[in-house]
């Protein structure tokens, strides 16, 4: 009987697969068969752990949330440790949801697809909408305590704040993808000058929790 492990490494194999064939082929073009062929297994045995091409399209999209999340998640405690202000860890989180490097650009055709695929399907659609409604938590949740702190005005709407630096960052991901990840230094430029004036706009103040006398 296989171990455990064995059935993990073939559904990461076949994830694996699929998010390389899904970058380079679109969608529509990544089926059952050349998924099987490219990672060397058969069809019977992608079947017999997806039963469809978009159980296997959620799943992969799943592990690209987690995997995101979890580096989302690294990057605050990083930044609570070493005392930075909210508006410093808010950025560099962010980036996380650029494509700016190979496994963020899978990740971004991964998640594209299936927003795409969401319209169409209703089960799809509540998890993008549940994903979408955990990063807008996020933020909300980095501008209410930048209010607390005194980074942002009291007057500042949060949700309003949070949707704004999102639809930012979702905006300048959709840009960057045509750009590619191979020219890191104009990627670079277009963070800086996108995204640092949405913060800055927001995160107007200076952090007491963290003040130095």
């Amino acid at each position: 009987m296989p171990r455990v492990a064995d059935h993990d490494e073939r559904r990461a194999l076949i994830a694996r697969t699929f998010r390389r064939h899904l970058v380079e082929h679109g969608l529509q073009a990544t089926t059952f068969a050349r998924v099987a062929a490219a990672a060397g297994v058969s069809v019977g045995l992608i079947q017999h752990y997806f039963g469809s091409r978009d159980e296997l399209l959620r799943f992969v999209y799943v592990d690209a949330l987690g995997r995101r999340d979890d580096r989302i998640a690294a990057h605050i405690a990083e930044g609570e440790v070493a005392e930075r202000p909210i508006r410093e860890i808010i950025a560099t989180a962010v980036v996380e949801l650029l494509p700016l490097d190979e496994i963020r650009v899978e990740e971004f055709h991964v998640t594209q697809n299936l927003t795409t695929q969401a319209l169409h399907d209703r089960a799809i659609a509540e998890m993008a909408a549940r994903a979408q409604a955990d990063l807008h938590l996020r933020a909300s949740i980095a501008v209410r305590n930048g209010k607390r702190c005194g980074e942002v005005d009291g007057g500042v709407d949060v949700d309003t704040a949070a949707a704004r630096i999102l639809a930012t960052t979702y905006g300048l991901a959709a840009s960057l993808i045509l750009v590619g990840p191979d020219d890191p230094a104009r990627c670079r430029e277009h963070v800086d000058a996108v995204i640092e004036p949405v913060l800055a706009g927001t995160f107007t103040g200076r952090c007491r929790h963290y003040a130095r006398p």
